[in-house]
């Protein structure tokens, strides 16, 4: 058991038979003598956000996580499979738990986070180079500025893109929003 005065963002613990990871942590002082420890945390198995406070003499039990790259082969209804490049052994990974998983690409190298022998989630990097596959031509002499217009990627999603952007151009996108960065 750990003091929640020790917990910190990226810390994970159990509590209720689910596993979660701190985001950010706030100790508020109340009185002189008592505090409470605030908490916003991600539940590792639903992928649910919500916030926790505790008494600041509480604890809590502390979970390690371990993290493995793995190779994403692909995504059914439910699951998206990985496979460890060196032994070829398979895992699947629940779709729910996969947030971001639009952005991920076939035979790419992710983090996965694992407890135990559970796959809990996956680390995405902060951007993803990803082709263009409709949108509608640009208009030649129309180059203000902060105009967009919609395109299509190879993944499916649809994001806002500058007017110069083409067909089958590749162009860097934040998987934290889904938004166009720059031209690749």
């Amino acid at each position: 058991m750990i003091p929640v005065t020790s917990l910190r963002p990226g810390v994970t613990f159990e509590e209720h038979g689910d596993i979660f990871e701190v985001l950010t942590y706030n100790n508020m002082h109340l009185r002189k003598t008592s505090s409470v420890v605030q908490v916003k945390v991600r539940s590792l198995r639903k992928g649910a956000t919500t916030e926790k406070s505790f008494g600041s003499n509480g604890e809590v039990n502390p979970v390690t996580i371990t993290r493995q790259e793995l190779q994403y082969l692909y995504k059914d209804n439910n699951s998206g499979y990985f496979m460890e490049p060196r032994t070829f052994e398979q895992v699947s990974v629940v779709l729910k738990n996969l947030q971001g998983h639009e952005f991920l690409k076939e035979g790419e190298i992710v983090v996965v986070k694992f407890h135990g022998k559970e796959a809990l989630s996956i680390i995405l990097p902060p951007k993803v180079k990803l082709k263009v596959t409709d949108t509608n031509p640009g208009v030649k002499g129309n180059s203000a500025t902060n105009v967009y217009k919609d395109a299509t990627l190879e993944n499916g999603l649809t994001t806002k893109v500058p007017l110069f952007i083409d067909i089958g151009d590749e162009i860097i996108v934040d998987t934290r929003d889904g938004s166009y960065t720059n031209r690749a």
